[in-house]
């Protein structure tokens, strides 16, 4: 949310909190919990998404909203005094990947929600002024996007290098506690704020109509876990790396993080190979660990004519890497220079004509213009994340498969009336698919021949 859309003394406090841990960025603070009254709860309130699921006490956000000032005064109340109780996370599990597989994701109770808000606002204003340039994942004016282009930018300047791809296993269910609650006493040491946070440390989780408790771990889905996660991962990563282990490597390097996934790229293969060695016991000293397959060096170099072909002009096969569902690889620009190029990843598309083909076979029954306005909710949304400089033909080929598999289910609705691609054809003057377009555009830098 934009500062100029806050309530004045909503945003005069976060900023005076941000400009106190801007002016002290060795020091913790000790009060904070002053700052939260009715007003900062309201925006709290305003702030928290509506559509989401209940949790464990099934209250939706209409009924909690109904009696939105008296739930809110007694809300402040119980956190002030110490006597809020937080509820278990009740959690569920979606498809993860291929669909073989499922992500835990933790659903807390909307008041749960709206208490948790308030507490990252502060926490946000604090941490903003020590959280690196190289994190961009669930940070207030950061995107997925803009990730995506600090990497693509960064290799194109040192024309690809040696790059480092880091998966941790598990990592919100293995956050250790210990080490968290050691990295707040830096910066956050207010009595209130701090209890807080233990009790939703502590909450447990509810699966299966059982409260299981761990020591380690937060939720994966909390309104809180984000920045608890960059929190730990700004200390085991971010400030390692640029302060412990850029100044000790003869090349270039830089990192790049969303939330817990992040690629760091070497100039110098040797810096990549040393670094690459010591990742897994700097993870394993804070309780993480690194997946052995899944964490790997690739070659991603600007591909350079073969000693032995060089006559013939071939050049040696470049390599490709996987970043929050982009792949990058090298290809030629309409001058012929190389450069860095990025399409949607196969995974991503593939899974993404899987659900539509779902989608489109459950809903197949409905009337025309109901599933009509469902798709084009969805390919806009798709565009909407993969619709890149550079990408339009991979848009462009998904539209096309959404609508061979709209075709397809409309021709299996009824055996008597077909739907021919002739027919299919006057369905899509009448109602046409959105067109492929690339929404997100960025400069072009090319890498020198």
């Amino acid at each position: 949310m934009a500062a100029t859309s806050e309530p004045k003394n909503v945003s005069t406090k976060l900023q005076r909190i941000a400009g106190l841990a801007r002016e002290a960025p060795d020091m913790a603070l000790t009060t904070l919990a002053h700052h939260m009254d009715l007003d900062f709860l309201k925006e709290a309130y305003r702030r928290t998404r509506k559509d989401g699921a209940p949790g464990v006490d099934g209250q939706l956000a209409d009924e909690y909203g109904g009696n939105l000032d008296s739930n809110l005064l007694s809300l402040l109340e119980r956190f002030k005094s110490g006597t809020y109780r937080a509820p278990p996370v009740r959690r569920v599990h979606i498809p993860k990947g291929d669909g073989t597989r499922t992500r835990p994701i933790g659903v807390p109770t909307f008041e749960d929600k709206v208490m948790q808000r308030a507490v990252t606002m502060i926490l946000e204003a604090i941490y903003e002024q020590d959280f690196l340039d190289c994190s961009y994942g669930f940070r207030p004016g950061r995107s997925a996007h803009q990730a995506v282009d600090a990497l693509w930018t960064g290799m194109t300047k040192i024309a690809g290098g040696v790059v480092i791809e880091l998966d941790i296993e598990s990592f919100y269910d293995t956050i250790d506690h210990g080490r968290l609650r050691s990295f707040l006493d830096q910066r956050v040491r207010d009595g209130v704020l701090r209890r807080m946070i233990d009790k939703w440390l502590k909450a447990g989780v509810l699966e299966k109509g059982k409260v299981s408790h761990s020591e380690t771990g937060t939720p994966q889905g909390g309104v809180a876990s984000p920045i608890l996660a960059n929190i730990y991962l700004h200390e085991v990563l971010d400030r390692w790396f640029e302060e412990q282990v850029k100044p000790r490597l003869d090349g270039k390097s830089f990192l790049v993080r969303y939330a817990d996934d992040a690629v760091l790229v070497f100039s110098s293969e040797n810096d990549a190979r040393r670094v690459f060695e010591v990742l897994p016991k700097r993870f394993a000293r804070f309780g993480l660990t690194l997946h052995r397959e899944k964490t790997r060096m690739v070659s991603f170099r600007r591909p350079r004519p073969d000693a032995g072909n060089r006559m013939e002009g071939r050049a040696t096969k470049p390599g490709s890497l996987d970043f929050l569902g982009f792949t990058h690889f090298w290809g030629r620009a309409r001058q012929g220079k190389w450069i860095i190029k990025r399409k949607t990843a196969s995974s991503r598309f593939s899974r993404a004509v899987r659900r539509i083909a779902l989608w489109c076979r459950k809903h197949r029954h409905q009337s025309i213009e109901e599933q009509h306005r469902s798709l084009v909710a969805k390919l806009r949304g798709h565009y909407g994340y993969y619709g890149i400089t550079g990408n339009g033909w991979q848009i462009s080929a998904f539209r096309t498969r959404v609508s061979e598999i709209w075709r397809k289910w409309l021709d299996r609705r009824s055996q008597r009336s077909r739907m021919s691609w002739e027919k299919f054809r006057r369905v899509l003057q009448r109602f046409p698919l959105p067109p492929a377009v690339a929404i997100h555009s960025v400069c072009r830098l090319v890498a020198k021949p």
